[in-house]
């Protein structure tokens, strides 16, 4: 089901080539590079577990910089109760200079795909995360919850079910008013990313990683909408 064309922003010396493709067309060398970016950063998968991951997910977009893996991002494009939704799962962008423009495009050509697949429609975006720079991810979004000043409503929180359930979360480690997952030790199945500029980081998003445990491998499920409108610009 991946489009296989690559999608490219920057200049032509330093382009940022991105593919998503088929999990199961993944090789030992691909997942040799996505185990060496989460080596630099704090998560230190290894290949064993990407592989395993391979096997869970669809989908996987990846990143390039010429010949260089700067990111990647392991998800789906599927309906839950009818409403069409893009997923991510475990993702990590390598700690360079350009690790925002990187996000940048991962997260293009997830939208991308999303136009392709459910036209017309308004799209759910969800994730976990470790740390309030995982929200840059989110710029694009609109009604993400967990936001500042916003008391979850019944249906956000019911919406905050389903992705830690999709997630693999066992119902005693999900907390549905605070979004929060507690771990079990293990470093959590999360969109890892560094923001390159942290001081521009929403107080208010940082306050709720306050009680965040990363070493015990505690994460926050969050999500966001993109508008048909929105996504129909990229088409």
């Amino acid at each position: 089901m991946g489009d296989h064309f690559p999608r490219i922003l920057g200049a032509h010396r330093m382009a940022i080539e991105v593919v998503t493709k088929d999990c199961t067309a993944l090789s030992d060398a691909e997942l040799a590079e996505m185990a060496d970016i989460c080596a630099d950063g704090p998560s230190k998968f290894e290949a064993g577990l990407l592989s395993k991951q391979a096997e869970a997910w669809v989908l996987v977009t990846m990143a390039r910089e010429g010949s260089h893996l700067r990111g990647f991002a392991f998800c789906t494009l599927e309906r839950i109760g009818g409403t069409p939704c893009v997923l991510i799962g475990l993702a990590s962008v390598r700690r360079t200079s350009k690790r925002d423009t990187v996000l940048r495009a991962m997260m293009t050509d997830q939208f991308r795909r999303a136009v392709l697949a459910f036209p017309d429609e308004d799209v759910l975006v969800g994730t976990r995360f470790c740390s309030a720079d995982g929200f840059d991810a989110y710029r694009n979004l609109l009604d993400i919850v967990p936001r500042p000043g916003h008391k979850a409503t019944g249906e956000e929180r019911a919406w905050g079910r389903r992705l830690a359930k999709r997630f693999g979360v066992e119902n005693g480690n999900y907390n549905d008013r605070q979004f929060t997952v507690s771990g079990d030790g293990s470093f959590p199945l999360v969109f890892d990313h560094e923001s390159s500029k942290p001081d521009r980081l929403d107080g208010d998003v940082v306050a709720f990683f306050e009680e965040i445990d990363v070493a015990r491998g505690d994460s926050l499920v969050a999500f966001g909408w993109a508008m048909a409108e929105d996504l129909a610009k990229l088409n």
